[in-house]
């Protein structure tokens, strides 16, 4: 005699297929449906796209704001301050490098480690030697964004200022 289970598992796999079979033969076979595969396909792509858009503009403004608060807080201006400033701002930017999730702390970091540097361009190429790829990305929309820096002072060589993202462009 035949178990339930068996039965059950055999109906199930049954039911699926049919429906394989019926969603197939309407790929094929009905205009329609074909079209309205792909409109639906269409308002998925275009939702993703507003989404990560809305997402990158979020990101925008957290960075903007991070160095707008790190602007409003000053740096120091003695010169034992500043080097202290700028060890204890590498530290932490090291550690919270490791952490992919938490970039922008890391770039904020290095980015206040950099408004206190004497040699800011020679700081960036040792942080692009150095230093993870997103957390680069974003000191430089943060480099970018505060006026006090000169970008073309600032790049590595082989780097370009118009490789940088300008907020006043987007």
């Amino acid at each position: 005699m035949v178990q339930t289970s068996t039965v059950a598992t055999i109906s199930a796999a049954t039911v699926a297929t049919g429906l394989l079979v019926y969603f197939d033969y309407n790929r094929r076979k009905n205009a329609d449906f074909r079209r309205s595969l792909r409109r639906e396909e269409r308002r998925q792509a275009r939702a993703e796209k507003e989404m990560t858009a809305a997402q990158i503009q979020e990101r925008k403004k957290q960075i903007h704001a991070a160095v707008d608060n790190a602007l409003e807080e000053g740096f120091p201006t003695g010169v034992n301050e500043k080097e202290q400033f700028f060890m204890d701002h590498v530290q932490q930017g090291e550690g919270l490098a490791q952490d992919p999730s938490r970039t922008i702390e890391a770039a904020l970091m290095f980015y206040k480690a950099l408004k206190v540097y004497p040699i800011p361009k020679d700081l960036v190429e040792i942080y692009d030697k150095t230093v993870d790829k997103r957390v680069i990305d974003i000191m430089a929309e943060m480099i970018a964004y505060d006026k006090d820096l000169r970008i073309d002072d600032l790049m590595p060589r082989g780097l370009d200022a118009s490789d940088l993202p300008h907020p006043g462009l987007d």
